[in-house]
């Protein structure tokens, strides 16, 4: 059963936070899906993955190569390279169901939008309302720390 982690972006923007955890996922050998709600976004943060610094392999759905991506960023609910991490920006969905399923489901979402922390919290009460274990991580302090946990 896995687990959700919410991270509460406030003072960095999703293209620096979103790196950092794929590099960390990546580097415990899971494979892992960016979700995102539109392409041409997505399309930004290929780009934006690529001029960053270090080599973080990755791929946009629908090249042919889907399979073969470690990261891979998708509008779609498929998780066609295997992976076993989801890593949902933009307020993607994300399903109790999935996250039984992965071994680990990261929700990031924009602290200075209030439709995206409503969005978050209504994914909050869904995952944890079913039970499963989930995290609310926050930056407001200038470094993560965990400020909420339930479920699990």
């Amino acid at each position: 059963m896995g687990q959700a982690l919410f991270y509460h972006l406030t003072r960095g923007p999703l293209e620096d936070t979103l790196p950092v955890l794929l590099d960390k996922a990546l580097k415990h050998g899971m494979r892992v899906v960016v979700r995102g709600t539109d392409r041409d976004r997505l399309a930004w943060l290929d780009d934006r993955l690529w001029l960053g610094d270090g080599f973080l392999p990755h791929g946009m759905a629908g090249t042919g190569f889907d399979a073969d991506q470690p990261v891979l960023l998708t509008a779609e609910a498929a998780l066609p390279n295997g992976a076993r991490c989801l890593m949902a920006v933009d307020g993607a969905e994300v399903t109790p169901d999935e996250t039984r399923a992965l071994d680990r489901v990261c929700i990031l979402f924009d602290g200075t939008d209030p439709a995206a922390v409503e969005r978050a919290r209504g994914q909050w009460r869904l995952i944890s309302g079913a039970g499963l274990a989930a995290q609310y991580w926050s930056e407001d302090s200038g470094r993560w720390q965990k400020k909420a946990e339930s479920g699990g």
